[in-house]
């Protein structure tokens, strides 16, 4: 699939020309060395793994956590432990093309033929998952809970002002894109502060206010493969010890299965969310990204370019240890930064719910997932440091779940634009011609589009949970099926050296196996539950 022209000698001269010849030819450059790692200057090695880390402490980890553990305690987390070590496999894999193309992964995928006209078709529909903005929409609770002085809203009598406020919310994310020269820089600023505030005050809490058992809970959880939920009120078996055992499997509660896969999806990032990783490994300049450039913000950005192809290296005795080198920093970077945020992000927030809520509770009321443990955390505080503080710390809670949501609708947004417009950027010869310091108006123009998608249906369908759901099968099925297709493109589009193990092969199907089927029980459960079906 990869074909390369040669002098007489054998000596590659000429970039590969790999897959559609619809997309452009590859550049040939000079892989640059990789950051060499020191324990003690950790903080200069964190990259993509931080802002999407910081991202991935979202809708899964605030919303749907929750709201699973409040009934079930840790038992069924093992279904997010099995997620997010799928997804790291995944961030690995996709930013393997980058480190060696300086393209990210959306762009390899439209190289593999039959070509880019096919596939626009194919990821716009699995793509449609992301237009569903849930995140913004349950951002708008806690700040509607604040506006009413902590009384939870009322679906019936404040239905319009969550729809103003899931409005604003929407347009104040999209604030990052506009200014700040390079988006990139933007997004993890914003993502640092919302890690650091989120993260230390629940870990204030889990530190003071939780019992062991709670922690213990929730950390086993992680581990408890097989356990399902019976429909028998909060009870949970697990099927694979009943198996090994001789006995019959228990029931299962399929209902159940609308939020799992939810909480499936969005455990970690979810859907073709996580595809900007490479987009960032190539914005930090990783491996050959440094050769390609970055997206600029509308303002601050005029003199940042992006070329309209991608640069590759030649596999030889002096590249490969360079390399190898930076396949391991950003193995370091997914495993150091992206995944242990994923863990704590889910755990610290179902925390709050087995400590403060009694086990078994069920929200039958939607809206007020974003703020149940609230009023939990003020008594709790409150009878250790006084009723003032005990308030204070009320507002905290609902601030950081405001604080969760919208930064990561922030960077959802991003990640769907950024991942079209660097297609079209590459696939189409008319924007092929344009100069590549103009990547911005594209950028800005899709970016507009998009909003005005994303207006229009929370106008239509606010209530956040049914968004969460709808978007929830569809994530799984986008990432199941992307799974496949990288490693077809790892090893088809990558030199023989530089291609993925037999592990990693193995570890992508069944990846993809694994949120296919959870897709399908999910989208029976859900649109059972909506009566489509």
């Amino acid at each position: 699939m990869v074909q390369a022209d040669s002098t007489p000698s054998g000596k590659q001269d000429r970039a590969p020309w790999p897959g559609s010849h619809e997309m452009p030819r590859w550049s040939l450059g000079e892989l640059p060395d990789a950051p060499v790692f020191q324990w003690g200057k950790l903080w200069q090695y964190l990259g993509p793994g931080l802002l999407m880390g910081g991202a991935a402490i979202g809708g899964g980890e605030w919303l749907t956590g929750p709201q699973v553990t409040a009934k079930y305690g840790g038992g069924l987390l093992w279904l997010a432990t099995l997620s997010i070590l799928g997804q790291i496999l995944y961030n690995i894999e996709i930013s393997r093309y980058t480190l060696y193309s300086g393209e990210p992964i959306f762009t390899g995928k439209f190289r593999t033929l039959p070509g880019p006209r096919f596939w626009v078709w194919v990821y716009l529909l699995l793509d449609f998952g992301t237009a569903f903005p849930y995140l913004a929409a349950s951002a708008a609770v806690p700040v509607a809970m604040l506006m009413k002085g902590g009384v939870v809203p009322d679906p019936a009598k404040d239905a319009f002002l969550i729809k103003l406020l899931s409005l604003g919310i929407l347009l104040l994310c999209m604030l990052p894109m506009v200014f700040g020269g390079k988006i990139y820089n933007s997004l993890k600023v914003l993502m640092t502060f919302k890690v650091v505030t989120v993260m230390g005050f629940l870990l204030f809490l889990a530190l003071f206010f939780s019992q062991p058992q709670t922690w213990v809970e929730i950390l086993s959880g992680f581990f408890k493969f097989g356990n399902i939920p019976t429909g028998n009120g909060n009870e949970v078996r697990n099927a694979l010890a009943d198996l090994l055992a001789g006995r019959s499997l228990p029931s299962f509660d399929v209902k159940m299965m609308g939020l799992l896969s939810a909480l499936v999806a969005i455990s970690g990032q979810g859907g073709l969310s996580n595809t900007p990783i490479s987009n960032y490994t190539r914005d930090q300049g990783w491996g050959m990204g440094s050769h390609v450039g970055a997206i600029p913000s509308l303002v601050g950005g005029q003199n940042i370019e992006l070329s309209h192809e991608g640069t590759v290296f030649i596999p030889n005795a002096e590249s490969l240890p360079r390399w190898r080198a930076w396949v391991g920093h950003l193995v370091r970077d997914q495993l150091f930064v992206w995944g242990p945020a994923c863990f704590f992000g889910l755990a610290l927030p179902s925390m709050l719910s087995v400590q403060f809520l009694p086990r078994g509770t069920e929200i039958v009321n939607k809206w007020e997932a974003p703020v149940m443990t609230s009023s939990g955390v003020a008594e709790a505080v409150g009878a250790s440091l006084g009723a003032n503080i005990g308030e204070f710390f009320r507002y905290f809670t609902l601030f950081c779940g405001f604080l969760v949501l919208a930064p990561s609708m922030a960077s959802t947004i991003d990640g769907f634009v950024r991942r079209w417009v660097d297609v079209f950027w590459t696939a189409s010869p008319r924007l092929r011609a344009m100069d590549a310091s103009h990547i911005g108006r594209l950028y800005f123009s899709v970016l507009g589009l998009y909003a005005v998608i994303a207006l229009f249906m929370l106008a239509v369908i606010p209530e956040p949970g049914t968004l969460l759901k709808i978007a929830g099968f569809v994530y799984n099925f986008a990432l199941g099926f992307s799974c496949w297709h990288v490693l077809f493109i790892n090893t088809r589009l990558l030199p023989q050296p530089l291609r993925p193990n037999l592990f990693s092969r193995i570890a992508l199907v069944l990846t993809g196996i694994y949120f296919w089927a959870v897709g399908l029980l999910g989208a029976y459960a859900t649109l059972s539950e909506l009566k489509w079906l």
